[in-house]
Parts: structure tokens; sequence; C-alpha cells
């Protein structure tokens, strides 16, 4: 993995996702029990607790680009500043959102820690 760049994994983790979603469809082998649920919530809340950091960094870059004046936009100069505050809004929005669905998960995680399987 260290070979791949961000957004190559950022798309790896979509098709996880995206696989995820057609393995969660119909009841098959490691999706029968109550533990195949709970280890699938403790994955996606790891998933999620990850996700404000990576965030982070990402708005990090730009912020560096932007501070080195590296930043343009197709749309002209006066186009730039509009963008870059919706920009930073978006990713404090999708950080705190990050936090939110990390906690949530959390909680159903340990929610379904003393449920069983009853024949």
């Amino acid at each position: 993995m260290p070979d791949q760049t961000p957004a190559q994994l950022s798309d790896a983790a979509y098709e996880a996702v995206r696989a995820l979603n057609h393995a969660t469809l119909s009841t098959r082998d490691g999706w029968r029990y109550p533990g195949d649920a709970y280890s699938t919530v403790a994955n996606l809340s790891s998933l999620a607790g990850g996700l404000p950091q990576a965030l982070g960094q990402l708005e990090s870059l730009i912020g560096a680009l932007e501070d080195g004046d590296h930043l343009g936009s197709d749309k002209g100069a006066d186009d730039l500043p509009s963008r870059l505050v919706d920009f930073h809004g978006a990713v404090g929005d999708a950080i705190a959102q990050a936090h939110a669905l990390y906690r949530a998960l959390d909680r159903a995680h340990q929610a379904l820690g003393p449920i069983a399987y009853k024949d």
C-alpha cells in the first residue's frame, strides 16, 4: 500500500464499501450471526475514526499550496478565494460529521456486544 497514492487508496476504500454493500444484501457465510454484524460495525467504526485525520491532512495540503501561492482557478483569479472558503468550510463540516459517525458506530458496536444468536 505505501506505493499507492492517496487518490488510489481512497478509490480502494470506496470499492471496499461498494463490495460491502453487495456482500450484505443477503445471508451468506460470514453474514449470518450477530457476531458478523459486530465485527463489521467495529471495522466501520475504525474506518470512520480515521477519516478526520485523512480529511485534515487533505485540508493541510490545500492550505500549504494556498500559502505558497500555488493555486489558481480555471474560472479566473476572482473565483479562487470563494472556492477556498467553500472548500475549507466543507472539509470542516465533513470532519465534524466523521467524528459524529465514529461516535454513532462505536455506540452501535457497544450495543451489539452482548447480543448472541439464538436457535
